[in-house]
């Protein structure tokens, strides 16, 4: 089996990489350079993927039994169709990473496949789309749900489009889970969403990556979200991390309705908390029939302290700086809450 990653030398993309190797795959991976470094063992393409001339290059290079494209998430819908294009006749499927975003119903409403997509053309630039005024639909959303149409509108049944919600593991570079180790270790009171007993969903990124590649390895196409089908209780959560990491901290649970007063800002300040009903109400029955198989999320705790404190070091990205509560309003929140919070 001979791939083509998009992308493949951070998180996602490195770790469908490693996977694709110890399969005994060859794999070719395209990308600037720029951010992380390659896995040994693949075939490195330079080149800049919104360049019709460094596409031409990489088709060169094939052809491949299948692409999988972890590198467009901060890309217009018209680059995914660029590349789409490009290489149409250099492969047998695409496996493109998309998003839970591209729900018009998300995070608000249940989700299954099934539900309503957000509208944007294949075609469309980075100014298309909006964000809503309590931050949903997004703007993010709505491009990569032009991605998705560039997909299908070149690949037709030949793709496979997987919509993950929130990916974790090691090798994280947006910083949800390095915040709650963090926050754990460091001890003492710490703020916490309630109510505890509410089960979130995250994924491990090397789970996503085994079905991204089975998926390559397939047959047929269509679109599959990818969540973890039990998940974790927040309580079970913050629980984790504490004892992972030694960490001898207490944590205070606040209501949904305290933490909106005081202003915390929800999804980044408390990491993977928020109020909506929807947020972590994905079915994932077809991806777990289709072969999805979800490591508990302990394993995925455990794992990512372990990589941290071996120096793990992510690709430096914006989205780190934005995760997690300043340490003093924290504190001023837990004072004000006083004989309010529940420990």
């Amino acid at each position: 089996m001979r791939i083509l990653l998009l992308g493949g030398t951070w998180f996602l993309g490195r770790a469908i990489a490693k996977d694709a190797l110890a399969r005994g795959w060859r794999v070719t991976t395209f990308t600037r350079g720029r951010s992380g470094t390659g896995v040994p063992g693949t075939e490195p393409v330079r080149g800049d993927r919104t360049s019709p001339g460094d596409l031409r290059k990489l088709a060169g290079a094939g052809p491949w039994d299948a692409v999988i494209d972890t590198s467009s998430s901060d890309l217009p819908p018209r680059d995914v169709l660029l590349a789409t294009s490009a290489l149409r006749d250099r492969t047998d499927r695409w496996v493109h990473i998309s998003t839970v975003s591209v729900y018009a119903g998300w995070p608000h409403e249940p989700l299954t496949e099934d539900s309503a997509r957000l509208e944007c053309p294949p075609d469309a630039d980075a100014t298309f789309g909006y964000t809503g005024p309590d931050g949903s639909p997004t703007e993010y959303g709505f491009q990569k749900a032009g991605g998705e149409r560039a997909v299908t509108e070149v690949f037709g049944e030949r793709s496979v489009i997987l919509r993950p919600g929130v990916i974790l593991g090691p090798g994280e570079y947006v910083g949800r889970l390095p915040w709650w180790l963090g926050r754990a270790h460091r001890g003492g009171q710490m703020l916490a969403p309630a109510p505890a007993e509410r089960r979130i969903q995250p994924v491990d990124v090397r789970d996503v990556a085994r079905f991204a590649l089975d998926q390559a390895a397939g047959e047929g196409g269509g679109a599959f979200n990818v969540a973890h089908p039990e998940g974790i209780s927040f309580s079970d959560f913050v629980t984790a991390c504490l004892e992972v990491t030694g960490g001898a901290g207490r944590p205070v649970w606040a209501a949904p309705e305290q933490l909106v007063r005081h202003g915390v800002t929800q999804w980044t300040e408390l990491p993977m908390w928020r109020t909506h009903s929807g947020v972590w109400s994905v079915d994932s029955a077809k991806a777990v029939a289709a072969g999805l198989r979800c490591r508990p999320v302990r394993e995925t705790i455990t794992d990512t302290w372990s990589w941290l404190q071996a120096d793990g070091r992510p690709v430096a990205h914006p989205r780190w700086a934005r995760h997690g509560i300043d340490p003093e309003k924290e504190q001023k929140i837990l004072s004000d809450l006083g004989a309010d919070a529940v420990s």
